[in-house]
């Protein structure tokens, strides 16, 4: 019969009147640690307690063996030993052979003195004291790196790849401006006065709109609210911190697209994919990723099956318009279920790309859109008011002028309907009353048949 757990004796020794972990230093090691095993007293003499306490120090133990094969970043060292110290602590063991590592790695990272003081003190070249006080002060656990619990942040965050490259690239504009000002980037020492200056700074940042700015703003709020929460900072200094959005007048918004230029853009020289791509967004108000994400299985039954964007909280049927059908026969002839209904745009094959898979149709779509002189540009405007959104903006607006009724619109499309008796209590439309939505809307006239390829 095996021996009982809290009788087992692997990495344990007994000395003096304790039991201590004891680790081996690999043979090629010996030299540079300048031991052949590492010890350290858990200061008990019950092994039950041994073996409850031991796994925390072997951990340790085993990490300082490890370092010294494949050293890492400066920072990143200075954080794993935090942790390890923090870890040994809670299991109430002496953290001291931890400390004389961090201390060991300090002075090492300070080097040799350049010469003493009037009272016979060393001094350091102060760009290296100045590193390895840093690098002691975060792995003693007295500073805390902006960026320490980033990826923890991150493998929580439920947003898309989009809003997850914004809050990437908002961290590193900051991450940027304390490198620049010589900042010293911890949570601890970053307070309300240098997010003030940030953001002082970050409004001089040419070609970019107060709008655009306020959304790397509000991802820096939203990460110091999750710090927060976590009792990692004592309070969100990105609070009440954003531009000014100047009012914008109607003739300067993005706009739907005029019956002329939905002319120009369905019977211009496009690819067979294309041109079915802008049918299909112009006959039911969806969104670009929406559309090329559609697989097979979701265009039966007579309805397509939009996953949800944005805010919605699930996927929504939208009824195929008969206009829509031919197009959707010819490309879900000869397929399976959990093929795509536009191959020509593949999922991105980069496993941690933050890229939306309609990045390269939208780059298409806006090539199209210029070579067809669809256009409109104003002074002091990065982007043309029309845009692929443009066909959402058109059905929406003929849906309108068809007579449909406000919330039904706002189904088809996939908007938060108003009011709290048609967003809260009602059920929502019929299918019937989305289709009748669907087919009031019609594609300008004297819009020459595409001809299969």
């Amino acid at each position: 019969m095996p021996a009982p757990r809290n009788a087992d004796k692997r990495f344990l020794e007994w000395h003096g009147n304790k039991w201590r972990v004891v680790v081996s230093v690999p043979r090629d090691l010996h030299a540079t640690l300048g031991k052949t095993k590492l010890k350290q007293s858990l200061e008990t003499d019950s092994l039950a307690e041994a073996n409850r306490l031991k796994w925390t120090v072997i951990e340790a133990l085993h990490a300082r063996i490890s370092q010294q094969r494949s050293p890492k970043d400066s920072m990143a060292e200075a954080l794993r030993l935090a942790v390890l110290r923090k870890r040994v602590e809670e299991a109430g063991a002496d953290p001291e052979p931890i400390d004389l590592e961090i201390i060991s790695r300090a002075e090492e990272q300070a080097g040799k003195p350049v010469g003493v003081d009037r009272e016979g003190q060393p001094i350091f070249e102060a760009q290296r004291e100045a590193a390895a006080v840093q690098f002691a002060n975060v792995a003693f656990g007295r500073r805390t790196p902006i960026d320490a619990h980033r990826k923890t942040y991150l493998d929580q965050l439920n947003v898309k790849a989009r809003t997850r490259a914004d809050d990437e690239r908002a961290m590193g504009y900051l991450m940027d401006w304390c490198k620049r000002e010589g900042l010293p980037a911890f949570l601890e020492t970053f307070s309300k006065r240098e997010a003030v200056r940030f953001t002082d700074a970050f409004r001089a940042t040419k070609g970019r709109s107060p709008v655009t700015l306020n959304k790397y703003l509000i991802r820096l709020g939203i990460y110091w609210r999750w710090l927060e929460k976590r009792d990692a900072v004592g309070a969100n200094v990105w609070a009440g911190l954003t531009y000014t959005v100047p009012r914008v007048l109607n003739e300067d918004k993005e706009r739907p697209f005029t019956d002329a230029e939905l002319v120009k853009l369905l019977s211009g020289p496009g690819t067979q994919q294309m041109h079915d791509l802008m049918r299909i967004a112009a006959l039911t108000g969806a969104r670009l990723e929406a559309i090329v994400d559609l697989k097979i299985r979701d265009c039966q039954g007579g309805t397509f099956t939009f996953k949800p964007q944005k805010k919605e909280p699930g996927a929504r049927d939208c009824p195929i318009h008969s206009a829509l059908k031919a197009i959707v026969q010819r490309r879900i002839a000869g397929k399976s279920p959990e093929d795509d209904l536009f191959p020509e745009w593949p999922p991105v094959r980069k496993k941690d790309s933050m890229r939306e898979r309609s990045f390269k149709a939208s780059n298409h779509f806006t090539a199209y859109r210029r070579d067809v002189q669809v256009e409109d540009v104003r002074d002091g405007k990065r982007r043309s008011l029309v845009n692929f959104h443009s066909f959402r903006r058109w059905f929406i607006t003929k849906a309108e002028r068809a007579g449909q009724p406000e919330s039904t619109i706002q189904t088809v499309v996939g908007q938060k309907r108003a009011s709290i008796a048609f967003g809260v209590y009602s059920a929502g439309p019929t299918l019937e009353q989305l289709t009748v939505c669907v087919e009031a809307v019609r594609l300008p006239k004297l819009i020459p048949e595409l001809v299969d390829a």
